[in-house]
C-alpha cells in the first residue's frame, strides 16, 4: 500500500498531515428532556404536603424524647464522673501504698550496694597488695637465691618454703578472686533489680500523676478533646489481680535480693581473716627457715675463717721451715766440700804412703754421711714445698668458700631479709 491511500503526503520540509476519525474530536449533545403531564404535577404537591405534616409530628415526638434522653444522659454523665473520680482517688491510694513499698526496698537495695562496694574495696585492695607486694617479693627472693654460687646453690628449706607460700598466695589470690566475682554477680543483680523498681516507680509516678492530672481536669475545661480514632480507648490488657501479682512479684524479688547478699558480706570477712592467716603462717615459717639458713651460713663461714687462719700459720710454719732446710743445706755444703778437699789431698800420697788409714776411712764414711744427710735434706725441702703449695691452694679454696658464704649471707639476710620487713598482710 502506498502512502496516498492514508490521506499522507510526504513533502520534504513540510508538517504530516492525517484524516483519521479516531485522532478527530467529536461533540456529542445531550437528548432533550422529557415534559410531565398536569396530574402528575397536581400529583406531586400533595404529595410533598403530606410528607411536610408526617414529618413535623415526628420531629414534635423526637423533640420530646431528646429532653427525656437529655436529661437522663445528664444526670447519668454526673454520676460516672462521681464514680469516676471515687475510683481514680482508690487507685491513686493503691498504687501510691505500692509506690512507698517499692520505695523502701530500693532504699534497701541502695544501703546494700553502698556496703558491697566497701566489700569489693578491700577485696580489691588485698588482691592489689597480695599480687604487687607479696607474691613479687617471694617471686624477687627466688631471683636473688639463684644468685648463690658454688656449693651454696642448693635447694634448702628456705627454697621449699618460698615456694609454699609462693602456692598459698596464689591459693589466696584465686580464693578472693572467686570472691570479688560473686560479689560482682550479686551487685549486678542488685542493679538490675534496683532498675526494675526504678522503672517501675517512674510508671507508678506517671500513673500517679496522670490519674491526678485526670481527677482535677472539669468538663467545662478548655483543654479537653473529642477522640475520633477507629482503636479503642481503653487499651489496657492487664486486669488488676494481674497487676497486683506484678508489684506483689517485684516487691518479693528485691526483699529476696536484699537477703542474699548479706551472707556475701559475712563469708568475704570470714575467707578475708582465713586467706590473711593462712599468709602470715607461711610468711613466719619462711622467715624462720630464712633465719635458720642464716645460722648455719655464719656457723660454716666462722669454722671456714677459723681453719683459714690455722692453714695461715700453718702456711707461714712452713715457709719457715723451708728457710731452715735451705740454711742447713747451705750449711752441709761446706761439710762436704771440706771432707772432699780432704780426701783429695790424701790421694796425692806418694808410694807407699797411700795406704787405708782411719783417717782416709774416717773421711770416707764422713762424705757418705753428708751425702745421705743432704738426700734427706732435700727430701724433707722438696716434701715441704709439696706440702706448702697444696697449703696454698687449700687456703685459695677456702676464701673461696667463705667468699661464697659471704655472698649467700648478703643474698639471704641483707637483700632478702629485708625485702620481707616490707611485707604486709591484713584484712583491709
Amino acid at each position: 500500500m502506498s502512502e496516498a491511500q492514508f490521506g499522507l503526503r510526504n513533502v520534504i520540509g513540510a508538517p504530516v498531515a492525517t484524516t483519521r476519525l479516531s485522532e478527530q474530536a467529536l461533540v456529542c449533545m445531550p437528548p432533550r428532556a422529557a415534559k410531565f403531564t398536569l396530574a402528575e404535577w397536581k400529583m406531586s404537591n400533595e404529595q410533598r404536603c403530606r410528607n411536610t405534616e408526617d414529618q413535623q409530628q415526628l420531629a414534635d415526638r423526637v423533640l420530646g424524647e431528646c429532653e427525656r434522653i437529655r436529661e437522663e444522659t445528664a444526670e447519668r454523665a454526673s454520676i460516672m464522673k462521681s464514680t469516676s473520680d471515687r475510683r481514680m482517688e482508690e487507685r491513686i491510694g493503691d498504687i501510691e501504698y505500692n509506690k512507698n513499698e517499692l520505695q523502701l526496698q530500693r532504699n534497701e537495695i541502695c544501703r546494700e550496694l553502698e556496703s558491697l562496694s566497701v566489700y569489693k574495696t578491700r577485696l580489691q585492695d588485698c588482691l592489689s597488695s597480695v599480687q604487687t607486694n607479696a607474691l613479687a617479693i617471694c617471686r624477687k627472693c627466688l631471683m636473688l637465691r639463684d644468685g648463690r654460687i658454688g656449693i651454696d646453690l642448693v635447694v634448702d628449706e628456705v627454697e621449699h618454703a618460698l615456694q609454699q607460700e609462693i602456692t598459698t598466695i596464689l591459693g589466696g589470690q584465686s580464693l578472693l578472686k572467686r570472691a570479688l566475682e560473686q560479689l560482682n554477680e550479686q551487685m549486678r543483680r542488685l542493679r538490675s533489680t534496683r532498675y526494675l523498681l526504678d522503672r517501675d516507680l517512674q510508671y507508678k509516678q506517671a500513673a500517679i500523676d496522670s490519674d491526678k492530672g485526670s481527677l482535677s481536669m472539669k468538663q467545662t475545661d478548655l483543654c479537653l478533646s473529642i477522640y475520633e480514632g477507629y482503636t479503642s480507648l481503653d487499651p489496657a490488657n492487664i486486669s488488676a489481680e494481674e497487676y497486683n501479682a506484678y508489684s506483689a512479684k517485684n516487691i518479693q524479688l528485691a526483699a529476696r535480693e536484699v537477703t542474699s547478699a548479706r551472707p556475701i558480706r559475712v563469708f568475704i570477712d570470714t575467707l578475708l581473716k582465713q586467706v590473711i592467716d593462712d599468709l602470715w603462717s607461711a610468711f613466719n615459717k619462711c622467715n624462720h627457715e630464712f633465719n635458720e639458713r642464716i645460722k648455719e651460713s655464719k656457723s660454716a663461714k666462722e669454722k671456714l675463717e677459723d681453719m683459714h687462719r690455722e692453714t695461715t700459720k700453718k702456711i707461714a710454719d712452713m715457709q719457715n721451715n723451708i728457710v731452715e732446710l735451705q740454711k742447713a743445706l747451705s750449711a752441709k755444703e761446706g761439710y762436704i766440700g771440706l771432707a772432699h778437699t780432704r780426701l783429695g789431698r790424701r790421694a796425692q800420697r806418694i808410694g807407699a804412703e797411700l795406704v787405708k788409714d782411719p783417717p782416709g776411712q774416717a773421711l770416707y764414711y764422713e762424705c757418705e754421711m753428708l751425702r745421705h744427710s743432704t738426700q734427706q735434706l732435700q727430701q724433707m725441702l722438696h716434701e715441704a714445698n709439696a706440702s706448702l703449695r697444696f697449703l696454698l691452694q687449700t687456703q685459695i679454696q677456702l676464701e673461696e668458700d667463705i667468699n661464697v658464704k659471704m655472698n649467700t649471707l648478703k643474698i639471704d639476710e641483707v637483700d632478702c631479709m629485708t625485702l620481707r620487713t616490707t611485707m604486709d598482710y591484713h584484712a583491709y
